[in-house]
């Protein structure tokens, strides 16, 4: 019990000492970005690698999972003869809560990866050192780009998959349960409503934070040449998941529980 109880405090101490060192981070990277010069094209370069080439992916996720929670739904709500209720469930979970972690957790796991990976070499190879010693700061010229680029399209990937996961209801409300194509749509949109989007969608600029802060802490503390990038990648990926769950529980709660959202 004292090993288990000693392992678990290191755990937690070392957990706590490494949101302490975001925290940090990311009150250095929201200074930067109020702060002149200010470099738009670079913000644009980074949100233009993060969207259009998540675009494809996170779509074909949020269209099938559209597809699973109807065929879910169905298995129960046909017995109670409630099956015209599947397309309010599924307008509702998807904007609420799915599409905004799922599309989070992809792009985490191809964008946060590659800024850790990026970062990470270029700490190695001694290029964070040369803008230092040139007298520009890494993290305005590093972080900030990836940190606005993520928080600017998370949120449209986001919409898309809202969108092509609602189509992908309807193929199975339409095309298999036999719902009316405008009682579907009557019924999507009744259920649905502005809070529910913006819901899904502040949940996504937490989740960008995230990812940017995570991603580009592991790769300007990267140590031990190559293996040290290969690791920091795998870190970046994992923390990240692990971090937007629970971002996710927390505003969650707050949401329902605090402000009645």
């Amino acid at each position: 019990m004292n090993i288990l109880a000693s392992r678990i405090g290191t755990f937690a101490n070392e957990w706590i000492r490494y949101v302490g060192q975001l925290t940090l981070l990311l009150s250095r990277t929201v200074v930067c970005v109020f702060t002149p010069p200010f470099k738009g094209e670079r913000s644009l370069i980074q949100a233009q690698r993060i969207g259009p080439g998540s675009f494809l992916i996170s779509g074909m996720v949020g269209f099938f999972v559209g597809m699973i929670i109807a065929l879910q739904m169905a298995y129960q709500m046909v017995q109670l003869s409630a099956e015209l209720y599947i397309p309010n469930v599924i307008a509702v979970a998807l904007t609420r809560e799915l599409t905004p972690v799922l599309t989070a957790l992809i792009v985490a796991g191809r964008i946060g990866a590659g800024i850790a990976a990026e970062i990470g070499s270029m700490v190695v190879t001694e290029q964070v050192d040369a803008l230092k010693a040139f007298a520009v700061n890494p993290v305005k010229y590093l972080v900030v780009p990836r940190f606005l680029g993520l928080i600017l399209m998370l949120p449209v990937l986001t919409m898309m998959s809202d969108v092509i996961g609602i189509w992908g209801g309807y193929v199975i409300c339409v095309f298999k349960l036999h719902i009316g194509h405008e009682m579907f749509w009557k019924m999507t949109f009744k259920a649905l409503t502005m809070k529910d989007i913006a819901t899904g969608l502040i949940k996504t600029i937490f989740f960008g934070m995230i990812i940017a802060i995570v991603g580009c802490h592991q790769g300007l503390t990267v140590k031990g040449g190559a293996d040290g990038v290969g690791k920091a990648t795998t870190t970046a990926v994992v923390r990240s998941f692990i971090l937007i769950i629970m971002m996710d529980c927390f505003i969650t709660f707050v949401f329902y529980f605090l402000l009645n959202f």
